[in-house]
């Protein structure tokens, strides 16, 4: 079966105008001014994007697929993680990590977690360790996990700055960055750290001094939660001057942020009014993680759940609240993460990279998602679910 999408806006992430894209097994193959379905040889399905917008597939680096939390006790461990929810945010790509618990969630299940949402029909990869440094691994260290294990990309999320994280010296998070250096050049793979910057008083310290005292690039670590607070924010715009990469988490009660919180969507705005390039910047759900809820007078009332589809709440609010250019925008959740993690065949509509397509309405709602070449959404109705789902 051949898919054609026909006379869509295409931003690939950057604008190329009305075009018809042809999709063949799990590959673009042709993008072009008009295709004729009629000279085609075999039976084709043809999607009409008129007054629509078509994007590539996003890219979420940083979702718990196994669960999180259970910092409240057992009873706060978050679930698993569905096919359904990925694929209701236009998500076709994520990277599933373990944080901080390591022990009663490990990376054999992290690993067959993302190999069993493989199989459901979108693409996975996984980060070795958690929260602790020495780096919990599958093989003997996080370097033999790259090299060997074709789906762990990275390390992470190690904890800095944090009262959960297990208080790492800064030589034992120099050698863990230069064992992901080392892994990723010898595996072809990106190798990045992707680092948990809690709310204490260290904030990026071991980053900053490690660009500045060792050879390794600056690209290779990765702060997420830059928009834990004003705070945090502030030393993740410095990290980023120095060349860093900043990741904002889109997970929050956007009606009641926690003190100082910084909405995703307005970090985004507030970066580049700082003149941080846009290519320095992604977005990142922390989906499956635990979060607190607030009722209308802002007092905490329980816990709920991060999600996925808040990647794209925040890209969307960002361009009809923050007044982000759309074409900016959408890099933070795919091109600009495919560069960051080396994930080459995604993040971009271009002949024979994966097929991994999202289709927009006008307002910018998710219509269709086409995830390896398959339809999974069609007029925002799944068409696939997940084993187990109803």
């Amino acid at each position: 079966m051949l898919i054609v999408i026909k006379n869509g806006e295409v931003y690939a992430p950057e604008y190329l105008g009305k075009k018809d894209i042809l999709l063949a097994g799990d590959k673009i193959q042709v993008i072009s001014d008009e295709i004729d379905t009629t000279r085609l040889p075999f039976n084709v399905e043809i999607i009409d994007a008129k007054d629509k917008i078509v994007v590539p597939g996003f890219i979420d680096p940083h979702v718990h697929i196994l669960g999180g939390g259970g910092e409240g006790g057992f009873k706060t461990r978050t679930p698993e993680i569905q096919l359904s929810d990925i694929l209701y945010g236009g998500v076709t790509t994520v990277v599933g990590c373990l944080g901080t618990d390591g022990v009663s969630r490990d990376l054999k299940g992290l690993l067959a977690k993302a190999r069993g949402l493989d199989e459901e029909g979108i693409t996975t990869y996984i980060y070795s360790g958690s929260y602790s440094i020495p780096v919990v691994t599958i093989t003997k260290d996080c370097r033999e996990d790259l090299i060997v294990i074709d789906k762990v990309i990275g390390v992470g999320e190690i904890a800095l700055s944090d009262h959960r994280s297990s208080q790492p010296t800064y030589d034992n998070f120099v050698k863990v960055v230069a064992e992901a250096r080392v892994g990723g050049i010898l595996s072809g793979k990106g190798g990045i750290v992707n680092v948990h910057i809690g709310g204490g008083k260290s904030k990026l310290k071991y980053l900053v001094e490690l660009i500045k005292d060792t050879d390794i690039p600056v690209k290779q670590i990765i702060p997420t939660h830059a928009n834990r607070s004003i705070d945090v924010f502030e030393a993740c715009v410095e990290f980023a001057k120095l060349g860093g990469i900043v990741d904002l988490t889109t997970s929050s009660d956007p009606k009641h942020l926690e003190a100082n919180e910084v909405k995703a969507s307005k970090g985004l705005r507030m970066f580049l009014d700082r003149g941080i390039p846009i290519e320095l910047i992604e977005f990142s759900s922390d989906a499956q993680g635990s979060l607190p809820i607030f009722n209308e007078k802002g007092e905490f009332i329980g816990l709920g759940i991060g999600s996925v589809q808040s990647l794209w709440r925040e890209v969307k609010d960002a361009v009809l609240i923050d007044g982000v250019k759309f074409e900016d925008a959408i890099k933070v959740i795919t091109i600009n993460t495919e560069n960051n993690l080396m994930l080459y065949q995604k993040g971009r509509i271009q002949e024979e990279k994966d097929a991994d397509i999202v289709i927009l309405d006008k307002e910018l709602n998710i219509n269709d998602v086409i995830a390896k070449g398959k339809v999974a959404m069609r007029n925002k109705s799944l068409l696939i679910k997940g084993t187990f789902e109803k």
